[in-house]
C-alpha cells in the first residue's frame, strides 16, 4: 500500500492518504504528552510498541464481536486502517478509582468500583476534555441514540475482554479510553489501544505499567512499555 500525502498529525500519530479513499495509513510516533499536552517528551520506540500492542488488542476485541478500523499492521510503525469520521468523544471506562476520577471526587486511588463506570468526554484539549452527558451528545447532534447504544455495547465488550485477558496475565485493567468513528455509516472502534490509553497495574505489587510512569516521572517508562508489549504480543 503506497503512502500518500499527510492528512492529519496529532500528538501521538500521523495519518496519511493512500490510493484507496476508504483507507489511510496510521503512523505511530515516539512523542509522549500528558495533562492535555501540557507535558511533552519522548519515549524511545513507543511508536513501535504501541503499533504492535494496538494490533494485538484490536484483534482480541474483534474476536469478541467489536468492529474496529484495523486492516493490518504494515511494518514497525505503520498500520493500515479504515478511514473514519471520528466522533468528538472519548469513551472512558473506570474499573478502579484513579487519575481524574480520584482528583475530581477527592477519592483515594485504587478503590474498586462496585461496577464499571462508562463516561463520555468532549474531545477538546483546549477545554481539558470536559466530562459530558449523553443528553449533551444527543442535543448537540454528535451521535444518535442508536449510535450511543452501540458505543456502550462495544465498550462493555472491550472492557470484559481485556479485563479478563490482563487478569490472566497478572495485571489489573484500572481504566482506559476509547475513540470511535463512522466508516460508510458504520460505527467502528478507532485510534489505538495500548499503554498510552489505559492504566495497567501489576496485581501483586500495584506497580504502574502504563503512561503514568511518564506522567508522574516514575522512571522505567521504556522498560514498562517493552514488558507489556512482550506480554501482549508474545514472540511476534
Amino acid at each position: 500500500m503506497e503512502k500518500g500525502p499527510k492528512l492529519y498529525e496529532g500528538k501521538a500519530k500521523i495519518l496519511y492518504e493512500t490510493e484507496n479513499p476508504d483507507l489511510v495509513i496510521q503512523y505511530f510516533k515516539d512523542d509522549a504528552t500528558a495533562f492535555n499536552n501540557q507535558k511533552r517528551g519522548t519515549i524511545i520506540n513507543k511508536g513501535i510498541v504501541n503499533n504492535k500492542v494496538s494490533t494485538a488488542l484490536f484483534r482480541k476485541v474483534e474476536e469478541a464481536g467489536v468492529k474496529t478500523h484495523l486492516v493490518e499492521r504494515l511494518n514497525d510503525r505503520e498500520m493500515l486502517v479504515k478511514r473514519l469520521e471520528i466522533l468528538p468523544l472519548e469513551v472512558i471506562v473506570r474499573n478502579l478509582v484513579a487519575g481524574t476520577m480520584a482528583r475530581r471526587y477527592g477519592l483515594e486511588e485504587g478503590i474498586l468500583l462496585k461496577q464499571p463506570v462508562i463516561e463520555f468526554s468532549y474531545k477538546n484539549d483546549a477545554l481539558g476534555d470536559p466530562l459530558i452527558t449523553i443528553a449533551h451528545v444527543l442535543a448537540l447532534g454528535w451521535a444518535t441514540k442508536e449510535e450511543i447504544d452501540l458505543l456502550i455495547d462495544a465498550t462493555e465488550k472491550v472492557n470484559a475482554t481485556l479485563t479478563k485477558f490482563f487478569d490472566e496475565k497478572g495485571f489489573i485493567l484500572v481504566d482506559f479510553k476509547l475513540e470511535f468513528g463512522r466508516h460508510k455509516g458504520e460505527i467502528l472502534l478507532g485510534d489505538e489501544i495500548c499503554q498510552d490509553t489505559m492504566r495497567l497495574w501489576e496485581k501483586e505489587t500495584l506497580k504502574k505499567m502504563d503512561k503514568d510512569r511518564f506522567r508522574r516521572d516514575l522512571g522505567g517508562v521504556e522498560d514498562a512499555y517493552n514488558e507489556m508489549c512482550a506480554i501482549v504480543c508474545g514472540t511476534e
